[in-house]
C-alpha cells in the first residue's frame, strides 16, 4: 500500500494550520462517537480516561506509538457533534488540535486541524496524522489497519515541501 498524503497547509495570523480531511458515508453522530468514545478511540488511536469536559484534562494512551505512552490532553472546547479542540505539551513541544465535523446528505466530513506556530517537524508529524486518520477509516470499515512504515519516511518530503511553498 502506498497511501497518498492529503494534507493542506493554510497560513493563519499565528502561523499555519495543517488540515487533513476524511469523508465517511455515515451520520455525524456516529463519526463523533468514533472520535470521542474511549472504547471506539481505542480501535484506532488509543483509549482515554477521565472526566471529559471543557477545561478538564483527560489521559489518553497512544496505543500505536512505541511503548504505548499515556499523555494528558486538555479539553479546550467540546461542541458535540461538530467540534472538539484539545491541547497538550510534551518533549516535542506544544500541540493544539481540533476535530471539525460536518454532515451533508448522509456523508460526514472530518477535518483534523493542527494549529502550528512553526512548521519545524512537519515532515514527521504530518505522516503521523495521515496514518492515524487512515487507522480511523480502517477501524470504521472493519478493514486491515495500515502500517506506519507506509507513511514515514515516504511522506516526509511531501510535508516538508508544504512548509516551503
Amino acid at each position: 500500500m502506498k497511501p497518498l498524503p492529503t494534507a493542506r497547509l493554510m497560513p493563519t495570523t499565528d502561523g499555519n494550520d495543517l488540515i487533513l480531511t476524511r469523508t465517511f458515508r455515515a451520520p455525524i453522530d456516529d463519526v463523533w462517537a468514533s472520535v470521542t468514545e474511549s472504547e471506539r478511540t481505542a480501535r484506532w488511536f488509543g483509549p482515554w480516561e477521565g472526566d471529559a469536559a471543557p477545561g478538564r484534562t483527560i489521559r489518553a494512551q497512544m496505543t500505536y506509538e512505541e511503548g504505548a505512552p499515556w499523555c494528558e490532553l486538555q479539553i479546550d472546547a467540546c461542541e458535540p457533534p461538530r467540534r472538539l479542540a484539545v491541547s497538550m505539551s510534551d518533549e516535542a513541544g506544544d500541540w493544539h488540535m481540533e476535530l471539525r465535523l460536518s454532515e451533508s446528505a448522509g456523508t460526514t466530513e472530518l477535518q483534523l486541524v493542527q494549529h502550528l506556530t512553526t512548521t519545524k517537524g512537519i515532515g514527521e508529524t504530518g505522516p503521523g496524522w495521515e496514518y492515524y486518520l487512515d487507522m480511523l477509516v480502517a477501524a470504521r470499515n472493519g478493514t486491515e489497519a495500515p502500517s506506519f512504515d507506509d507513511y514515514y519516511p515516504a511522506q516526509r518530503d511531501h510535508f516538508e515541501s508544504l512548509a516551503n511553498q
